[in-house]
């Protein structure tokens, strides 16, 4: 929610410093993000340089067809010449100027210089050379004002926007009245009535044709009648507020109904009366197979739950959220049908959601809107209507049934002093509730604004505790008893967790959805975001691979990210979830076998590897374990030498052992020896070895490959793989002899099984 303060001004006096309000806002009510300052710098003297000034002559430049050559008067006596590209004015008209040496808000400061032989003594502005609108095709034409005026006394030159983020429980907090009744609340300070009164010269005697068939959905419907509108452009000021507050002016009408939404919270809607069937309005769910073609050009199909506004023979607007694209508000109206309702909440999020339509109004209604919004509401926007687009108010209908009671609450201020942890006086206590719009007797009365979600006392509890947030002590809840306990699983994640953190890698977190062509037999979204985001990823490399590169695109060296998440595997109607640790480290297969290895230890588990092939690794640089793959990434994949591995957690839970028991330290020394065998190409490191520990027993303590060879000397289809063997027996010291013979048996079994042959 953009804030401009000039705009906040109109309903509260705000004179403290902006960064002070925002902190205190940020504490008691919303966060704001940040304060925004737009149009005309403010440095020394320069607001000065702009003033009102009258033309005294505007004719054609002697040596430009396309420029106008003007007299203005700036209250100065001698008027000064200024040279002009618009031609939407002349003689007589009141204009905005800048005089040179004058800053605009884009940074140029203005010189007096001459235009194809003409001198040109300042500007004459367009709205948006101050930031006060987007046209350019003419320049502003003031209301008559007294020349040589300073321009910000009748302009909005500079703005200053509170930029506010209110939570999903306060759609009060989604207008600037609602901003400006806490700013009140909070400093004691003097709120202005709630702004709109209906126009006093009127003659509503025609009828507003409104039948309501469905009041669940629509508690209240306000409709108005206007004849003899004249749609155009809106005055500069309401152009400069919608601008300051996001949204783009279209025109006087529908910027009326944009600006109402902003100030009141409660969204408008404006039909071009001539394009309703039968003149009339029905309210009603969508017809089966019903179609609607919105203002953004899209044809949507509606189903029956939707809340439609309709004609005497079609819908015409989705119901608090967009209206159709032929009713809508054109340069030929002349006769508005203005809607001020009422919306339920929770269908109009539904159809917002299934159609993937966001709006201004439906993020307000969504929230739940107070039903006795509407009627001042809609005095303000026929007020405005009426000024700014000469109309006529000729009829008003409102349609509702009981609406709801404001919630009666018992509320006890010791009570609160007890939640809160804190003293506060029971009259200060009452004096906030009430500047909040509280009623306070035996009970407290919840104002409409906040009838939804202030229901029950601790509600009212947590209203007086944010007004003393800032003296609330930090304590945590004593706790009496401890329930529960870690799983297996969840401590092994916090040990995973550890020990990456521990070798020096940093946890990332990546996004669980990837596009639509990762993976072929991932889980599609039923209503992806997009097609960037459609799919459950089935592992977590690739968004490792991709979080590594922006890191290196960004002048990062030595990257090790590693994740802990869950992955989606395809398993019938619903995805199977596993939870997978990945990681990817810069410096290729020894450093992630390293790190695995560590994991491994870490757990007092043995990992057996073997050989696999992964479009991600680099072929002859991968392997696999139990749990998962490791390697070396493939450099097509990401440029440099990068190790990964992936790894699922309830099979490493599986190869962990679920006691470790203590061996004695072994103090006679080991008989050391190097290896060699001649294989087949097929057979693997790991299958060696834990053959030959199931022949040598317990007595072979280590045997790790160092080195592979291949060549003529083991000739085609074979290669030596060297081991370092360790023999060691807890009870004596081993002899040549004893060595030898463990030895043979390893031969013996290799050979036999494997058809290998000793070469060393």
């Amino acid at each position: 929610m953009r804030v401009p303060v000039s705009w906040l001004r109109d309903y509260v006096p705000v004179e403290m410093p902006l960064d002070e309000l925002a902190t205190r806002l940020s504490i008691s009510t919303a966060e704001v993000e940040g304060i925004e300052r737009r149009g005309v710098p403010e440095q020394d003297g320069n607001l000065g340089l702009f003033r009102v000034g009258r033309v005294l002559e505007a004719e054609k430049h002697p040596n430009a067809d396309r420029l106008q050559l003007c007299r203005v008067d700036l209250g100065e006596g001698e008027p000064r010449q200024i040279v002009c590209g618009a031609w939407n004015f002349g003689a007589g008209a009141t204009v905005a100027v800048a005089l040179p040496g004058a800053v605009l808000p884009g940074g140029i400061q203005l010189e007096q210089r001459k235009v194809r032989g003409e001198l040109s003594d300042g500007m004459i502005l367009a709205e948006d050379e101050v930031e006060l609108g987007t046209d350019h095709s003419g320049i502003m034409v003031l209301p008559e004002t007294e020349p040589g005026t300073p321009l910000a006394d009748v302009l909005p030159l500079v703005e200053e926007v509170l930029l506010v983020e209110s939570t999903g429980n306060r759609p009060d907090l989604l207008s600037m009245y609602g901003i400006a009744r806490e700013v009140a609340a909070l400093y004691e300070l003097e709120l202005a009535p709630v702004p709109g009164e209906d126009p006093r010269t009127r003659s509503v005697d025609e009828t507003v044709d409104v039948t309501v068939e469905d009041f669940a959905g629509c508690p209240r419907y306000i409709g108005r009648l206007f004849r003899e509108v004249t749609v155009g452009p809106s005055p500069v000021w309401l152009k400069a507020r919608l601008l300051n507050a996001g949204m783009r002016p279209i025109s006087n009408v529908v910027d009326v109904t944009n600006y109402v939404m902003l100030a009141l919270g409660n969204p408008l809607h404006a039909f071009d009366l001539a394009t309703l069937h039968g003149g009339r309005i029905v309210v009603r769910r969508a017809v089966p197979g019903e179609t609607i073609r919105t203002l953004d050009g899209v044809e949507r199909r509606l189903e029956p739950d939707d809340l439609m506004i309709a004609d005497a023979d079609r819908s015409v607007a989705l119901a608090g959220i967009m209206g159709g694209e032929e009713t809508e508000i054109g340069d030929g109206t002349t006769d508005v049908l203005l809607e001020a309702a009422n919306f339920e909440p929770t269908g109009i999020f539904r159809t917002s959601e299934r159609l993937r339509l966001r709006t201004e109004g439906s993020n307000r209604w969504e929230k739940g809107v107070d039903p006795y919004l509407a009627e001042p509401a809609a005095k303000l926007a026929t007020d405005l209507i009426v000024q700014t687009a000469g109309a006529r108010w000729v009829g008003h209908t409102d349609l509702h049934e009981t609406l709801p009671e404001r919630p009666v609450i018992r509320f006890r201020p010791e009570r609160a002093d007890r939640l809160i942890g804190l003293d506060t006086p029971a009259d200060e206590q009452a004096g906030w509730l009430e500047r909040l719009g509280f009623e306070l007797g035996e009970d407290v009365v919840a104002p409409t604004w906040r009838a939804r979600e202030v229901t029950r006392e601790v509600d009212v509890v947590e209203e007086v505790a944010r007004k003393w947030l800032e003296d609330v002590p930090f304590t945590l809840p004593s706790r009496r008893a401890m329930f529960g306990a870690l799983t297996p699983l969840q401590r092994l994640k916090r040990r995973v967790e550890d020990v990456l953190a521990g070798l020096g890698l940093t946890e990332t977190y990546t996004p669980s959805l990837r596009p639509e062509d990762a993976d072929p037999r991932a889980w599609r979204l039923p209503e992806p975001i997009s097609a960037e985001l459609a799919v459950l990823r089935t592992r977590l490399l690739p968004s490792l691979v991709e979080a590594a590169r922006r890191n290196v695109e960004l002048g990062a060296e030595q990257v090790a990210l590693f994740e802990i998440a869950r992955v989606y595997l395809p398993d019938g109607e619903l995805p199977d979830e596993e939870t997978h640790v990945a990681a990817i480290v810069d410096g290729g297969w020894s450093r992630a076998k390293g790190i695995v290895d560590a994991l491994y230890a870490s757990l007092k588990a043995e990992p057996a590897f073997r050989r696999v092939d992964d479009d991600l690794l680099h072929p002859g640089k991968s392997a696999a374990t139990e749990s998962g793959i490791l390697g070396e990434l493939h450099p097509a994949v990401l440029e440099g030498v990068w190790g990964v591995f992936e790894l699922d957690l309830s099979k490493l839970l599986e190869e962990s052992p679920d006691e470790v028991r203590y061996s004695d330290v072994v103090s006679f020394p080991a008989v050391r020896q190097d290896l060699a065998f001649a294989v087949p190409e097929e057979v693997a490191a790991a299958e060696l070895v834990a053959a030959a520990h199931e022949a040598a027993g317990p007595e072979l303590r280590e045997m790790r490959p160092f080195d592979v060879y291949r060549g003529e000397q083991v000739g085609e289809g074979r290669k030596s793989i060297a081991f370092t063997v360790s023999f060691q027996s807890g009870e004596r010291t081993l002899t040549d002899e004893d060595a030898a013979a463990l030895r043979e048996r390893i031969v013996g079994v290799l050979g036999k099984r494997f058809g290998a042959e000793l070469r060393a």
